[in-house]
């Protein structure tokens, strides 16, 4: 009786160890670290600037896109953050210390002219803050079709200011019948 309660036991425990032993060999997803969100996060170990959730949001044919992203300096001194496209000039943003740019939310997004990246790909862009070399990301570049994000699809052209209205403190002629 003895052997069959220790059989019985052995067999619960393959079972339970069988059933459960995939957890000591598989990495846990709670332990991968990702962005979740559509953008991408960048840390430059070097620098003091982070950016969280990146992306581009272009317009139909690529040609143009605005870069929403939140430019986070902890730091206790203003610091500046240099981001490249290949073949295009540099934008450089400067972060209050202790603040939170946020483009695309509270900030106007920064427009790219001459992207030439169609929504669904990714571009490279290096990004470098403080005396460190940087480092390059691929970011996403979507489109409005989502509809948070449709405010942010750029004009193909640059928007022109609104032209003042003319003065109405003299009448205008009636018109002739």
């Amino acid at each position: 009786m003895k052997s069959r309660l220790v059989a019985s036991a052995a067999i619960s425990a393959l079972v339970l160890l069988g059933a459960t032993g995939c957890t000591f060999i598989t990495p846990q997803s709670t332990e991968v670290q990702y962005s979740a969100s559509d953008g991408v996060n960048v840390s430059d170990s070097d620098g003091p600037i982070d950016v969280r959730n990146a992306f581009i949001v272009a317009n139909e044919d690529g040609s143009v896109g605005n870069f929403v992203a939140a430019v986070v300096n902890p730091t206790t001194e203003k610091a500046t953050l240099t981001m490249t496209i290949e073949g295009l000039d540099p934008f450089t943003v400067s972060v209050p210390a202790g603040k939170t740019v946020s483009f695309g939310a509270d900030e106007e997004p920064l427009r790219i002219e001459d992207l030439d990246t169609m929504p669904g790909a990714t571009i490279e862009i290096h990004f470098q803050s403080g005396d460190g070399a940087g480092t390059k990301t691929e970011v996403p570049v979507l489109d409005g079709a989502l509809p948070y994000y449709a405010d942010l699809v750029p004009s193909a052209t640059k928007s022109t200011p609104t032209p003042e209205p003319v003065p109405s403190d003299t009448a205008a002629p009636a018109p002739s019948e």
